[in-house]
């Protein structure tokens, strides 16, 4: 078993170890410079020129999500609150996930958009683009500096580096393949990610549950300990349902609702449904049947990865000692930071106790591979919008496609530096989750509501979508402000959720306001954009009529849909 500190280290790795690490980095440059040979055009660099198939874009666009959210803040959460943090895959990402599939994509791909706010353009005119586009811009460059403070933090654990060497290192390296592959390379690391990030986490899994007894005897620990005065009561540590650790309202009732509505519906949706860095992924596949299947085959693995991620937090508040003296309100020294031990530092110790060197370097190797991805996604997804909906359409306009091209590999560069200083606003929160909840509550749930009303009611105006956008963010802004200085004291996520909701109302309401005094599109502009305007053979693939069932779209959304109903009564 590997030394448990070093002076300068949190982690103490062996040969071995960095032996792992070396290789990976190997494999992943060696994809960046076989993808550049495929780079001709910007469709190619931006969108894999729209080629791959369902199965290589369905594990993509998982692990494109399998970043900060899903690894350090998931875990922590598992850590602090215990099972209820489920919810956010198995309401807060399923549901929205197979809706994507079923019924949104088809307008994403048959429109042949290349970006989810060029579809804004299309919808509701120029005021709602630019909203769009600049508040996607600014949202990915914030949350590319939580995946990258991530993965410096990481790196600082593991060599003792000082993390704003770590941060700048760990930059380059998804700067490089980035650069050279352009989406392909992006997309087929992630799916090399996607089975590291397996490998790494399963055994840490099953070593942690084998060192307490097994499920039961995490229970009976996490009872002991919670008697004991650390945490929440057992009961909402280890029952997902009314969910109050993790929503932060005493009723059960409230609970309920803030989680279905405001974590199942609208932060849910607006993520899924609008948020170009997972929408990309199925753009650049090779039909309408395979962007359609692209989030249905995601959601099979991404039901099943709490078992890697919560678990492991919430056997690190039992089994490390630094975080269960932190979740007994306790302040431990030292952490990834060396500013004290957080939250977000739950899963990093726990592989420091666990795992012996080979298996540690594994582990390491697949956090790495978790930011990486998360980080590369943003960036990839920040320079698509940046040079298609900003640059092109308001700077320099009429160019060829050639500079275009050179602009996007540009934007990912100055991508990559302002996310090493995003990074430092990542550092002031000891759960990753809680910022990245607000994030979204500004950004998408806001455009969710106005994606839902645009889509599906021919009368909204154009006027009505830039509007009520701005309005949406601003209350989001409005509710989060409330409760950083008063009036509210919301604890958890429940402020994120509140927001979040809040901004979907009042985008609804100010929407239907806008609509009422201002003209619609004529409906001859809406085919493509209106569902009740878009013919059925538009928004299908006649081609699959023919498929088998498991190659349907339609049937395997019911599969995934029953799976997860299940395992909500389970837990």
């Amino acid at each position: 078993m590997n030394a448990v500190v070093t002076a300068d280290t949190l982690i103490d790795a062996a040969p071995i170890d960095y032996l792992i690490l070396a290789i990976y980095f190997a494999f992943v440059l060696a994809i960046g410079f076989v993808a550049r040979r495929g780079v001709s055009d910007s469709i190619d660099f931006f969108l894999s020129g729209r080629s791959l198939p369902a199965w290589v874009t369905g594990l993509a666009f998982i692990s494109a999500n399998l970043g900060a959210v899903e690894i350090m803040g998931m875990s922590a959460n598992g850590a602090q609150i215990g099972l209820a943090t489920v919810h956010y895959f198995w309401v807060g990402a399923i549901p929205a996930m197979l809706f994507l599939g079923v019924v949104m994509m088809p307008f994403y791909y048959g429109s042949k958009v290349r970006s989810v706010p060029e579809f804004m353009l299309r919808r509701f005119g120029r005021g709602a683009h630019l909203v769009n586009a600049l508040s996607f811009a600014v949202a990915q460059l914030l949350i590319a500096g939580v995946n990258l403070f991530l993965l410096g933090s990481i790196v600082h654990a593991l060599l003792g580096w000082p993390l704003w060497v770590a941060l700048i290192v760990a930059a380059a390296i998804v700067l490089s393949y980035i650069t050279l592959g352009g989406l392909s390379a992006a997309i087929y690391n992630e799916v090399l990610q996607f089975f590291v990030i397996v490998a790494s986490l399963l055994p840490l899994t099953l070593l942690g549950l084998h060192r307490v007894g097994w499920w039961s005897g995490l229970e009976e620990r996490i009872t002991a300990a919670a008697n004991a005065g650390a945490g929440p009561r057992a009961t909402q540590q280890l029952e997902s349902w009314p969910g109050q650790a993790l929503s932060g309202f005493d009723s059960p009732v409230l609970s309920v609702i803030g989680i279905v509505f405001g974590l199942g519906f609208v932060l849910s949706f607006g993520y899924w449904t609008t948020n170009f860095v997972e929408v990309q992924r199925a753009m650049a596949s090779d039909s309408i049947s395979s962007a359609r299947k692209t989030p249905i085959i995601g959601a099979f693995p991404k039901m099943f990865i709490p078992f890697l991620t919560i678990v492991p937090g919430m056997l690190a508040g039992i089994l490390v000692v630094e975080i269960a003296d932190l979740k007994a309100g306790g302040s431990p020294p030292g952490g990834s930071s060396g500013e004290g031990v957080t939250y977000n530092d739950s899963l990093l110790l726990l592989m420091r106790d666990l795992l012996p060197n080979g298996l540690l370097g594994l582990a390491i190797t697949g956090l790495l591979a978790a930011f990486m991805a998360g980080m590369a996604a943003n960036i990839s997804a920040f320079n698509t919008v940046f040079s298609y909906d900003l640059w092109q359409d308001y700077v320099v306009r009429d160019r060829d496609d050639h500079y275009y091209l050179r602009v996007g590999r540009v934007a990912t560069v100055a991508a990559t530096v302002i996310a090493i200083f995003t990074a430092s606003i990542a550092g002031n929160f000891s759960n990753v989750m809680t910022y990245l909840q607000t994030l979204f509550g500004f950004f998408n749930a806001p455009l969710f509501a106005t994606f839902i009303l645009g889509m599906f009611w021919r009368r909204m105006t154009p006027a009505a979508g830039w509007i009520g956008l701005v309005a949406g963010t601003a209350s989001a802004v409005a509710v989060w402000a409330a409760n950083e200085f008063g009036p509210l004291d919301l604890p958890g996520q429940g402020a994120a959720f509140l927001a979040a909701s809040t901004a979907f109302v009042v985008d609804v309401v100010v929407s239907v306001a806008v609509s009422m005094v201002s003209r619609p599109k004529p409906a001859t502009e809406l085919v493509g954009l209106v569902y009740s305007e878009t013919p059925a053979e538009l928004r299908t693939d006649p081609l699959e009529a023919g498929y088998p069932w498991y190659r349907r779209t339609v049937p395997l959304a019911l599969v995934a849909a029953v799976l997860v109903v299940a395992l909500n009564v389970t837990f």
